[in-house]
């Protein structure tokens, strides 16, 4: 027990020996939650004798999975790591268990962006779409808002409808929204695929319609820990809940100043009001930080000091004094980048590696000034939003094969058929497509059932199959790592890749074959091909870390759960940062936890600049208010903005925030039913803040009409 309880601080201590009941920690940023949780795990394994497999740890990525599992593997030193996974990947260890409870089989595909816009290419030529109607990306959005706001029970249809009934929807869809949305779940369906919302709702179904099964997973898991609860969203919410139904035990570890995601669902009150829907709540307060410089902690308390919906508390820094926090108000944009080079190279100077330098943004735009400067000074950066590792298209091609082994599913099909080169061309797999949907089977089976046609004489197609065959007979007696180095030999892929001289994508397939080893490795049990695709498909974030020495330039939401030595943030005017997209108080809320996470990121210095000039409508570009809140005293001003600016900006920022507090006066969202005492029924079309006014769309009238906020509506 000394072991797993020393060097921890008091408020930890208490983390990781409270374990029955619920408990909530209010975790802030750099206080150690990830030790206090990996110390609980163990605590409860070591010192208790709970079975880890009876123990449920959910993260939010599976980067932070995989190191939390490490870290209780040297902590209990037992293979056995329980399910530390995310919300998607526990679901996907329920329903390989239970999916026959929704006529599923286990070898389900987990469906990711590339696999839809692959469905989406079927449904696109099927029906004569074009990207005109609507984009890929625009349709993805689309079918993830129909999931989860329009159409929450599509599930049902997904699960009841049989495959010939659903088709039949899909091909009587009229409008192209209705035309991809039903093809989508119609492709869905036909192979088998949940993509990350199907996950979820076909296991909170299950649970709800099968008592014996959710019982079953109740009693097993005795323990469940939630990590970064401020992100959950409601659905996550009522997993965690129907979950701990049995036992109740729920540990949650968040920090509501650092809710950042409420556009994808996140409700910061989940966690504030933690305590009122699970009564007798346990709170523990974790405000000590060992990542910044009371220096930094000091900025950042000062400035979320001033958002009202939270959980008042001030980080407490352990480390020793550093640098100030320094401040830049430059004359434009290429300024504010040049001030930066010259720092960042002051750094270089003192021996800071570039790699240990960080630009933070709001927005991506942003980057184009400091990219232009930052080219011309000849400073090493790299911009992280580029292709993630297991989006590139040689580690698809190569887990294509994979899933053609296993599942010989139509998606992989039509990526790896004729990759190498095998003669299998449009006209060929336009001739496989209709066969497939007059016969109702596969793309693979019409393919093995039509190779002795004279369509495919002189072609590679036998030799396609027989490899797929060959594979087939005895994937589930070989590792993963030997299959998958195997299988790219003998199609000839990586042969095609060296006659193009293509080093960077095979060094790609060499890193991906090192990760299927690591797997196997940190499995500590048999691992097979099925439960490797299930967890890759899972994968979000499994880029290498560049150990290039360049810069790293990033927006806040992708730097977050990370921290760096140096941090700069930048781009902090009115409009940028806070976004002007930013319309309600919530909202400006949020963009203060943004600004709050982005200054903790910083380790030993942090350096805010922003810019005068001119904003695209003409408009003076103002101080942002973030760095007008924070103590003025907490800064060091390397250039202080111009005489008479900050005023003017207090005044722009003054009628902004009115215009924010109007709209609290704004009830209805674009898109909702209202019913007017007199007009009757309609659909609210806008909303105008500053005409402080709905235009709606009544079911009587041919035209709309401007109604006022304090008008008596109601909602249908």
């Amino acid at each position: 027990m000394d072991d797993i309880l020393q060097d921890l601080n008091p408020a930890q201590r208490e983390a990781v020996t409270a374990t029955e009941g619920f408990v909530r920690v209010i975790a802030g940023a750099g206080s150690g939650k990830t030790r206090a949780l990996t110390r609980r795990f163990a605590y409860l394994v070591n010192e208790l004798g709970i079975l880890p497999g009876n123990i449920l740890c959910v993260t939010f990525t599976n980067k932070s999975a995989a190191e939390m599992r490490q870290r209780i593997h040297s902590l209990t030193g037992d293979n056995d790591t329980g399910f530390i996974s995310t919300f998607h990947g526990f679901c996907v260890s329920v329903l390989q268990e239970d999916s026959h409870a929704v006529q599923y089989p286990k070898s389900f595909l987990v469906l990711d962006n590339a696999d839809i816009d692959a469905m989406l290419r079927i449904i696109y030529e099927e029906r004569g779409l074009t990207l005109r109607n609507m984009t890929f990306a625009s349709a993805r959005d689309m079918i993830e808002i129909r999931k989860i706001r329009d159409e929450p029970e599509y599930y049902l249809d997904v699960i009841n409808m049989s495959l010939d009934t659903l088709r039949e929807k899909y091909q009587n869809a009229v409008s192209a929204a209705d035309i991809i949305f039903y093809g989508y779940l119609y492709q869905e369906k036909k192979c088998f695929g949940l993509d990350y919302n199907d996950l979820i709702k076909f296991t909170l179904y299950i649970f709800q319609q099968d008592a014996d099964i959710r019982l079953k997973w109740q009693k097993r898991l005795e323990y469940i820990m939630v990590d970064e609860f401020q992100d959950i969203d409601g659905l996550q919410y009522h997993l965690m809940e129907v979950l701990c139904g049995y036992h109740r035990n729920l540990f949650i570890v968040g920090d509501p100043d650092q809710t950042i995601y409420t556009w994808r669902g996140a409700d910061v009150k989940l966690l504030l009001e933690f305590d009122r829907n699970f009564p007798g709540t346990r709170t523990i307060l974790m405000t000590a930080n060992y990542r910044s410089t009371p220096q930094i902690l000091a900025a950042a308390n000062s400035l979320i000091a001033k958002n009202q919906y939270r959980i008042k508390k001030d980080l407490t820094p352990v480390l020793p004094d550093g640098a100030p926090v320094f401040c830049s108000h430059q004359e434009t944009a290429e300024a504010e980048a040049a001030w930066m080079v010259q720092e960042i190279e002051a750094l270089h100077q003192r021996g800071v590696p570039y790699r240990d330098v960080t630009v933070l943004y709001r927005a991506h735009y942003v980057t184009r000034n400091l990219e232009e400067v930052f080219l011309r000074a000849k400073l090493p950066y790299t911009i992280y939003s580029g292709v993630q590792f297991f989006c590139r298209m040689e580690i698809k091609d190569a887990l294509s094969y994979l899933r053609m082994i296993a599942y010989k599913d139509d998606l992989s099909f039509l990526r790896v058929a004729n990759v190498p080169k095998r003669n299998l061309g449009r006209r060929r797999m336009e001739f496989l497509r209709e066969y497939a949907a007059e016969n109702q089977c596969s793309l693979y089976e019409a393919l093995s059932r039509s190779v002795g046609d004279g369509l495919f004489k002189g072609t590679q197609a036998q030799k396609f199959l027989s490899l797929i065959e060959g594979f087939a007979s005895d994937y589930a007696e070989r590792p993963v790592s030997e299959v998958l180095s195997a299988v790219l030999n003998a199609s000839g892929y990586e042969k095609m890749l060296r006659t193009e001289g293509s080093q960077e994508r095979l060094d790609n397939l060499a890193e991906l074959k090192q990760s299927v080893h690591d797997y196997e490795i940190s499995c500590g049990e048999e691992c097979t091909l099925e439960d490797y695709l299930a967890h890759v498909a899972l994968f979000t974030n499994a880029d290498a870390e560049d150990k290039q020495d360049k810069v790293k330039l990033m927006t806040i939401h992708t730097a977050k759960g990370l921290e760096f030595p140096y941090v700069f943030l930048c781009a902090m005017n009115e409009g940028i940062f806070p976004s002007k997209r930013t319309s309600t108080l919530p909202g400006m809320e949020e963009e203060r936890r943004l600004a709050f996470v982005a200054m903790t990121r910083a380790r030993e210095g942090l350096y805010l600049s922003g810019a005068e000039g001119w904003n695209f409508d003409g408009s003076p570009r103002y101080p942002s208010r973030f760095l007008l809140e924070i103590d003025p005293a907490l800064l060091v001003f390397v250039r202080e903005p111009r005489p008479g600016l900050a005023e003017q900006a207090k005044d722009a920022i003054s009628q902004r925030t009115a215009r924010l507090e109007d709209a609290a006066d704004c009830r209805f969202a674009p898109g909702q039913r209202v019913r007017h005492s007199v007009f009757g029924p309609g659909a609210v079309l806008s909303a105008s803040l500053e005409q402080r006014a709905y235009l709606i769309q009544f079911d009587g009238m041919d035209t709309p009409r401007s109604i006022a906020f304090r008008a008596k509506l109601e909602a249908e």
